[in-house]
């Protein structure tokens, strides 16, 4: 059955991509960006998901041609690297805004009509690093961290009107978010250190997951009845490091993400 899905951050890369995919397999798909993209699959509109105002707008104009929204898949979203001393007010509030805010203000635009229809599905596409705090990317796993435990709460709030709503944690995905990311000025104390760790970094995305392995996985979850609250996807390696972070002593498991990071 054909749905109406909403995916944001289409311009590019993991979100460009699941517009694509769904639109080919038939469903209608509206990719809310902040530049227009071009693609036969999947109508844009241009939208910034910070600006409230523009989000309703967007929702307005998908319901002058939609009677329903059944999916909404919050992607749009930033990195930031960089020493949690060396991070200002100002690129810490830019990356929550995004990252927290405009997933809030696209799950609140449209659950009235998932409300009236009595059905909706919501995938907030987070990170395996919300479950820990990664170096030199404390912001950013702060701020996944923070979608999941809002993504939890609202779980409870809305499963009366048959509105599920997960956590889709991602591990490194081949994507150009390195080009994204807001990288802080980095201080002689952390640059030796922080350089080694970043090219690590770099090389993660360079070896992770191919895009359309996500939207797969995305299309499987939406055939399901019931979610679980969190959804893990992405290479073994990865994956292992959010059990493990459960059952191992705080001061080993550090230990092992030293050595994984090539800070030990």
């Amino acid at each position: 059955m054909s749905k109406t899905i909403i995916i944001t951050g289409t311009s590019s890369g993991i979100g460009f991509v699941l517009a694509e995919y769904f639109g080919k397999k038939g469903h209608k798909v509206y990719g809310l960006s902040r530049k227009h993209t071009e693609s036969q699959y999947f109508k844009s509109i241009p939208t910034d998901v910070t600006d409230n105002e523009a989000v309703q707008n967007a929702i307005a104009e998908v319901l002058k041609t939609e009677t329903r929204i059944d999916v909404l898949i919050n992607n749009a979203g930033m990195g930031m690297v960089g020493a949690v001393e060396d991070s200002s007010k100002e690129d810490i509030l830019k990356l929550f805004n995004l990252n927290l805010v405009g997933a809030v203000q696209m799950m609140t635009a449209v659950m009235p009509k998932m409300r009236e229809n009595k059905f909706g599905q919501i995938i907030n596409v987070s990170s395996i690093g919300s479950e820990m705090g990664l170096p030199f990317r404390g912001f950013y796993s702060a701020s996944k961290s923070a979608l999941d435990k809002v993504t939890e709460a609202m779980r409870y709030e809305v499963y009366p009107w048959n509105v599920n709503v997960c956590s889709l944690h991602l591990g490194d995905i081949k994507t150009n978010i390195a080009e994204n990311r807001v990288k802080t000025k980095v201080t002689e104390p952390y640059k030796n250190v922080f350089d080694k760790v970043y090219a690590l970094m770099n090389s993660h995305v360079g070896d992770g997951t191919e895009p359309l392995e996500v939207a797969e996985y995305v299309d499987q979850l939406l055939t399901k009845n019931k979610w679980k609250a969190h959804y893990y996807f992405g290479k073994f390696g990865q994956k292992i490091g959010v059990p493990l972070k459960w059952i191992l002593p705080q001061g080993t498991y550090e230990n092992l993400m030293k050595k994984y990071n090539k800070l030990a």
